[in-house]
């Protein structure tokens, strides 16, 4: 399976949606990615797809400092699962990947 391209994302916090946009690349030594939304660009780290189930890791600096920890299944072209801060309660994220132009 592959996760490579672009996904848009919606993520349901407590403080309303938030839409980032996620680029993950299939390079020599794994996958790589980064995340963009609320004004600024980030790295996704410890990035591991095991079968249907992609999980990774980002810090933000917007709209708060969080770091992110993500599960998601993916099925085709969307994906559904939860992206958790710390202990704060997990939020549902869903994502649809981008079609080539």
């Amino acid at each position: 399976m592959s996760v490579e391209g672009t996904w848009d994302l919606t993520i349901s916090t407590p403080v309303g949606r938030i839409k980032p946009v996620v680029e993950f690349r299939d390079e020599v030594g794994g996958l790589t990615g980064t995340a963009r939304g609320t004004g600024e660009e980030v790295p996704l780290s410890d990035i591991t797809l095991d079968g249907d189930r992609l999980a990774w890791n980002q810090s933000i600096t917007r709209p708060l400092r969080l770091n992110l920890a993500f599960a998601v299944t993916v099925d085709g072209e969307t994906l559904t699962g939860t992206s958790r801060a710390g202990r704060l309660p997990a939020s549902k994220v869903t994502g649809r990947r981008r079609t080539a132009p």
